[in-house]
């Protein structure tokens, strides 16, 4: 149920699309209205789970460190694993975020013969998620000219290198095999090794199935039932312009494809802020990953301690000293 729920969802949302397409010719709410308010939905949630993350608390040094840090001047330091430093975080962040570095390591658990744990490599996971982040961005990227007048050198570049092996017509696009390769491999450990389907939830299910959707329907409609390119440079200069116009072409034939792709990918817009794709921006907030390992050179005193006053020892010996002399305590002042 935990699968299945999600995959009916998605299923049930695209039915919904073609159905009031085709039949109610609802194409100003799906292509227009439900884009505009998916967007508005995206920047606003986004915006709003960071300023959240950002005003956080994080009173002390809290790096996640997998390496030796900075301490005497003949003991190598880590300047990576355990940075003491902001270009050292800086390089860690960065081979996190397009790297995927934590997981090219032994991230692999296993319990042997009933007592001994074994730790191994994960290099396909690493791969698949690698693979499946790059080509995703590649293909927002490569979108980016149907919003554009000119379409840039560098976007031109990319959607040329994209498709160098030119096979057929339209060209051949390698993103669009890789990120449904992808796709499949984590849809398939997700479901086939036991511990991670016992973890997982609807809501690991539903943005994959998502995704999927979304990319499956792009491909149909590229490679199968076609549709107007131009129309729909002209649809999306129209959104972009605020002066949104739905050519004939994609009110007839195969443009319904062309709707449901919109649709999905707003539907895809809108839960991303409340959904574990926010991962996307709350890497850079995570104080385990951006923090500089220096609590041992600088001592840093929590901002929101209440203040306390401390009863020291010598105003201890001065409230009771004559006491302390009758009872043979020894003082420090006489």
């Amino acid at each position: 149920m935990k699968m299945l729920l999600p995959f009916v969802a998605v299923m049930a949302l695209a039915a919904a699309a073609l159905m009031a397409v085709n039949v109610a010719n609802l194409h100003f709410l799906f292509g227009v209205i439900i884009p505009y308010i998916a967007f508005a939905v995206f920047v606003g949630g986004f915006v709003y789970r960071i300023v959240k993350w950002a005003s956080s608390p994080v009173p002390f040094r809290i790096p996640t460190t997998c390496g030796q840090e900075f301490s005497l001047p003949w003991v190598k330091q880590n300047k990576i694993e355990n940075p003491s430093t902001a270009a050292g975080v800086i390089i860690r962040m960065a081979l996190e975020i397009f790297l995927f570095r934590s997981l090219f390591r032994n991230i692999k658990a296993e319990l042997r013969d009933g007592q001994k744990i074994v730790y191994g490599s994960d290099k396909w996971l690493w791969l698949a998620g690698l693979a499946f982040h790059w080509t995703f961005l590649v293909i927002l990227v490569r979108h980016l000219r149907f919003f554009v007048g000119d379409v840039p050198m560098c976007i031109a570049a990319l959607e040329h290198l994209d498709g160098f092996l030119q096979i057929g017509v339209p060209m051949l696009y390698i993103t669009d095999g890789v990120i449904l390769a992808a796709i499949g491999y984590l849809f398939i450990r997700r479901v086939l090794l036991p511990q991670i389907r016992y973890i997982s939830l609807p809501a690991d299910y539903f943005p994959l199935f998502l995704i999927a959707a979304v990319v499956i329907s792009g491909i149909l409609m590229r490679y199968i039932t076609k549709v107007d390119v131009v129309g729909v440079k002209n649809f999306t200069m129209g959104l972009v312009t605020f002066n949104p116009v739905i050519p004939a072409t994609l009110m007839q034939g195969n443009g319904a494809f062309f709707f449901l792709h919109v649709f999905l990918i707003s539907a895809l817009f809108a839960y991303f802020p409340f959904s574990k794709l926010m991962h996307m921006g709350g890497v850079f907030m995570s104080p385990t990953r951006n923090m500089i390992n220096n609590s041992r050179m600088v001592r840093h005193v929590n901002p929101w301690n209440y203040p306390v006053h401390v009863h020291t020892y010598e105003e201890y010996e001065n409230d009771f000293r004559a006491k302390m002399k009758d009872a043979g305590i020894p003082v420090e002042k006489e």
